[in-house]
């Protein structure tokens, strides 16, 4: 089964978190690496796993473009979705899901949605934007954690391996 890992990252922190589910999800399965905004398409793909960093409570435009886009063909084949963007121990917002993913969720058929927490570096943040996270007084830091991205991804691995299984 050929399973596309697809993501949107601003700064890396989610195209790490992508790389770490490719990682697991190539024990089982072949896997390819992609950005959102390199992709038209899921043609040659048997399975997804989509996600994208949160800003502002959206999925970045490259990402939610393409779900919107392919919203159809994404439903025609398992699909995962995951997000990462809230900050923080404990990792706040609390409902740090992106804005629509209800909706996305439905109209991919998307068997799972995971938000993971992510990471905060404000050398890498633009003026702007450093004076934005100062105001609202977000912590610095990475937030990751790596042992419950690896487990939700053995848990996709494990619903490929039976979806194969069985058909």
């Amino acid at each position: 089964m050929n399973v596309w890992v697809v993501f949107a990252s601003k700064y890396g922190s989610t195209r790490e978190v992508a790389e770490a589910i490719a990682a697991e999800l190539r024990g089982v399965d072949e896997v390819d690496l992609h950005e959102a905004s390199e992709i038209d398409g899921f043609d040659a793909a048997d399975a997804v796993v989509l996600g994208s960093a949160i800003y502002a409570g959206h999925w970045l435009k490259p990402a939610a473009a393409l779900l919107e886009r392919h919203a159809g063909e994404l439903a025609s084949r398992p699909t995962w979705l995951f997000s990462v963007g809230p900050i923080g121990d404990p990792p706040q917002p609390e409902d740090a899901g992106p804005e629509g993913i209800s909706e996305a969720i439905e109209s991919t058929r998307a068997r799972g949605h995971r938000v993971f927490a992510g990471k905060l570096d404000h050398a890498s943040l633009s003026r702007v934007e450093r004076l934005m996270v100062r105001a609202l007084r977000a912590p610095e830091g990475d937030f990751r954690d790596w042992d419950a991205i690896r487990a939700w991804a053995r848990g996709v691995g494990g619903e490929l391996s039976a979806l194969r299984a069985a058909g």
